[in-house]
């Protein structure tokens, strides 16, 4: 099984590179076409020539190598937009879709690369100690010198090690020879011969017996992966942006004929039954005669070169991460690199001594469907990197290779289909692991320097949904979109608190403050408000911020309410701390006022200072009726109620009515109307016998840990209103005062 892959270094100069980098052919055709040309098609293409047919395997290898080309295509615009450096693969989604991303795929992709190496010597050290030679007539039997597999294997994976210390370049040369030795392989099977009394499956169907198409195009698929082996050389190539295209596309190429061509003289020279039995053998039997020993030359070549390409990845992976600031501070050491050449010689000891604690583990069939997974959700993720990108049509996004989005994406879904069809078990646990990393890199809240794709997803998003959303709410879908008038947040924190559990991140918020004016510059206003979105997100809030700066602050607040928004996505409800203070009173009520002309929901909070939100288990609603200021605060009573908060909190339906004749009639309708409006409350009818409102109020509602009682609509003698509403409830605990918004039915959005 083949595969290879790795990552990128964003610091540093190119100059090195430049002067003395690789080539299209050595660094980027080279090792892709020795990872195409591996082990399968040694191995197991005879096999699935066998259980599928000519016709059937020709149909494999295209479906195969199509996916393979769409994410080249997608490998190639991404690199021929930005510069791609140490790392290739690593780099481009990190740079694309964010460091949580990049850092979840690079570090699986890095141990699965690390942990290849085994795979690889341990198959090149099973294929020598079984091996049988015959060379012009002499005979050799491997297998008769008891050699061990495993210290064969440990010999392997230490020799390839020291060769990429020594210099990635010396590797890449030992390729050239390896590289030959396959060229020579394919050259003596196909001037070869048929087996000897058979006949040629050729166009015969497949036995009876054969395996299902896609059991077979799962064993086959592992063969073209390995397309990002050149691009896992990004940081020594002396120029990228042309070679990656160039050498990726001619290897995804030169691999598909030949992988067109072998199944037709496999065809011609053995019957299903021989291909299927033999293995490796049909190949090394229907060879030149006297030159069969050269397939076990490929076979060799082909463990050696994926070792080697795996061993030359991984440490650049390693690299990039560490110079990212993704691995922990303790690793920083990674991402150093020695002599001109900038090689990660300290990570390639590190992926050596993974490699060889592989090998001694010996029986790696468990983990090597994970590691296949790896490699394939790099590619699934590069496709979907590229077709964002391609779909955003953000400026930023300018390749010279222009891929449209739709075929990368077709890629993407081509890669997601392949791993659950080789191993669903194993797509779902490289799956978990992904995530569990992306998910500890996002706790890390790690900051970069460069911007990513998602920033200019949800600009896209928002810009289609602003032009879909109405200019009036509508009673279905109506949700409240908040404005709080807090001031700084630290002063009033409770409010914030009560604002977030009404949004409870269903609806969008946003903490404002109205500075004095002069007070603060424009660059000193957007400073503070990142100081304030800082502290939100400490808590654990999640709300815009917005700063401006009045004369007045209720003058300040009304401007805010009437200019703040975009399009229809306007605040709806403006919550705000009740004002202690008389002489400012007056201006106070005129904000509420015209806060309320401007047809918006107005929720004032007068905060018990001592009891704060108690225990947050009883929540008291004065019922008027459904008419506006009901509906609306039992709305927000429940949706206060799902915050985690008040979860265990109960609802008070309360209701006075004038005496005990009417009682039993109100009781009835009210649980009645509670039980449709599908809203867990508790009805209380209470009868007043001649008692005042005040007086009901303050008896009922002492013990309560937060109240809901609406406003009257403004008029001439609202401050005076007021001021009785303020002293209703002096000795009350915290009490929310809601006065809903003239000409909306809240009613609809209860029985909706």
């Amino acid at each position: 099984m083949k595969s290879s892959e790795t990552n990128s270094l964003p610091t540093g100069s190119n100059a090195a590179a430049e002067a003395t980098g690789l080539g299209t052919f050595g660094g980027v055709f080279t090792p892709s076409i020795l990872t195409i040309l591996g082990v399968i098609m040694y191995l197991r293409f005879g096999w699935v020539v066998g259980n599928a047919g000519l016709i059937g395997t020709l149909a494999i290898v295209t479906i195969s190598t199509s996916i393979t080309f769409l994410t080249a295509l997608s490998v190639c615009a991404i690199a021929t937009d930005k510069v791609v450096r140490v790392g290739g693969a690593y780099y481009m989604i990190s740079r694309s879709l964010g460091i949580e991303t990049g850092g979840a795929v690079g570090i699986s992709l890095y141990f699965a690369q690390a942990v290849s190496v085994a795979l690889y010597t341990i198959g090149f050290a099973e294929s020598l100690v079984n091996a049988k030679v015959e060379i012009l007539g002499l005979s050799i039997n491997i297998a008769n010198l008891g050699l061990n597999q495993i210290h064969v294997a440990l010999i392997v994976t230490v020799l390839v090690g020291i060769l990429a210390i020594t210099s990635a370049s010396l590797a890449i040369k030992a390729q050239y020879f390896i590289m030959a030795a396959i060229a020579i392989s394919l050259l003596m099977f196909i001037l070869g011969s048929p087996l000897p009394n058979v006949e040629p499956q050729m166009f015969s169907p497949p036995p009876e017996d054969a395996l299902p198409f896609w059991t077979v195009f799962a064993v086959f698929f592992p063969a073209v992966t390995g397309i990002m082996a050149g691009v896992n050389m990004s940081g020594d190539l002396k120029d990228p942006i042309k070679s990656l295209p160039t050498g990726t596309l001619a290897a995804v190429g030169t691999g598909y004929v030949i992988y067109m061509a072998l199944p037709i003289f496999m065809a011609m020279r053995a019957d299903s039954a021989s291909l299927i039995d033999e293995n490796v053998f049909v190949m090394q039997e229907t060879a030149l005669n006297g030159f069969g020993f050269t397939m076990l030359l490929g076979v060799w070549g082909a463990t050696l070169s994926s070792a080697i390409g795996s061993i030359l990845g991984a440490p650049r992976v390693l690299q990039a991460l560490a110079r990212d600031g993704v691995l922990p501070p303790l690793l920083n050491f990674l991402g150093k690199g020695q002599g001109k050449d900038d090689e990660p010689r300290n990570g390639t000891l590190v992926s050596l001594a993974i490699a060889i604690a592989a090998v001694c583990v010996g029986d790696l069939d468990l983990i090597a469907p994970v590691l296949s997974m790896f490699f394939l959700t790099t590619y699934l993720v590069l496709n979907i990197s590229a077709a964002i990108e391609g779909f955003l049509q953000s400026p930023s996004f300018r390749p010279s290779f222009r891929v449209h989005w739709s075929l990368s994406l077709l890629g993407a879904l081509g890669c997601l289909g392949v791993m659950f069809l080789i191993n669903a078990l194993a797509t779902v646990c490289a799956a978990v692991i992904v995530l569990g990393i992306y998910l500890w890199l996002q706790r890390r809240e790690l900051e970069t320097t460069w911007g990513d794709v998602r920033r200019g997803m949800w600009m896209a998003l928002i810009s289609q949904g602003i032009f879909q959303i109405e200019e009036q709410d509508d009673p279905k879908n109506w949700r409240p979109h908040i404005l709080v008038l807090s001031g700084a947040p630290q002063k009033r924190w409770s409010l914030i608190e009560l604002a977030d559990g009404f949004s409870h991140n269903r609806s969008l918020m946003t903490v404002s403050s109205v500075l004095p004016s002069g007070s603060r510059d424009l660059k000193q206003q957007l400073k503070l408000e990142r100081t304030i979105r800082d502290y939100l997100q400490k808590r654990g809030v999640q709300a815009l911020v917005r700063v401006v700066t009045a004369d007045d602050p209720f003058d300040g607040a009304v401007r805010l309410v009437e200019t703040y928004g975009l399009g229809p996505l306007v605040p709806n409800t403006v919550v705000m701390g009740d004002s202690e203070q008389p002489e400012r009173r007056e201006a106070f009520c005129q904000a509420i006022a015209e806060i309320h002309a401007s047809q918006r929901n107005v929720v004032v909070f007068h905060e018990n200072q001592q009891q704060g939100f108690g225990f947050r288990r009883s929540i008291d609603v004065w019922w008027g009726g459904m008419q506006t200021n009901g509906s609306l605060m039992l709305l927000l009573a429940y949706l206060l109620r799902t915050d985690i908060g008040w979860r265990n909190a109960r609802i008070y339906l309360k209701l006075v009515v004038a005496d005990r004749a009417a009682a039993a009639a109100a009781k009835d309708n009210l649980s009645s109307f509670s039980q449709k409006l599908r809203i867990d409350v508790i009805p209380r009818v209470i009868v007043a016998e001649g008692r005042s409102f005040e007086e009901i109020l303050n008896t009922s509602s002492r013990n309560s840990d937060l109240i809901f009682l609406g406003m009257a609509n403004p008029s001439k003698n609202f401050v005076e209103y007021y001021e009785k509403l303020q002293a209703r409830v002096a000795d009350l605990p915290s009490t929310v005062f809601v006065l809903a918004a003239p000409d909306f039915a809240f009613g609809d959005v209860l029985t909706e």
